[in-house]
């Protein structure tokens, strides 16, 4: 049986909901603000292409948008279903601040991601990198682009 790695991390930005909806889906700006993530390359409007290294292991995967709504959600999975998964969800706090919540789910392979995710390695890093990303929104004021397009789910979600 697979045990999945679960981490889930909230920070709040002191952008709009909509700015910080919208840097979210430009996925091929994620390596400024995700360690581990060499590059994502936007296939469609629903997949993408994705290169990570962590802990010195490259994987690369591609990933489908199940359920989009502009300025409320953006759920994701690897398109073969089980390796990796997420969501994030924006809350509107006031006129100029937005509640950001993700949640990541995968699968580690490898001895070293085994150990990683025991040691909360992973947790550590995706508290990181919503730093990074408030950072990132808040020092712009703006977001990169956006996209503000609907995907509602066709099929089953994995483990989401």
């Amino acid at each position: 049986m697979e045990h999945f790695q679960e981490v889930e991390e909230t920070v709040d930005v002191a952008v709009p909901v909509r700015t910080a909806y919208n840097q979210w889906t430009q996925f091929e700006s994620f390596p400024q603000f995700m360690s581990g993530v060499e590059s994502v390359t936007q296939l469609t409007d629903r997949t993408n292409h994705w290169v990570t290294k962590v802990g010195g292991v490259q994987r690369e995967f591609d990933t489908e948008i199940v359920d989009q709504e502009p300025d409320d959600h953006i759920a994701w999975r690897s398109t073969d279903g089980k390796s990796h998964a997420g969501i994030v969800r924006f809350t509107p706090l006031d006129a100029g601040h937005t509640k950001v919540k993700v949640h990541f789910e995968w699968a580690p392979e490898t001895v070293t991601e085994k150990a990683g995710a025991a040691l909360k390695i992973d947790e550590m890093q995706v508290k990181a990198d919503m730093r990074k990303f408030k950072d990132f929104i808040e020092s712009r004021g703006t977001e990169t682009g956006g996209w503000r397009g609907d995907v509602k789910d066709s099929g089953p979600a994995g483990q989401l």
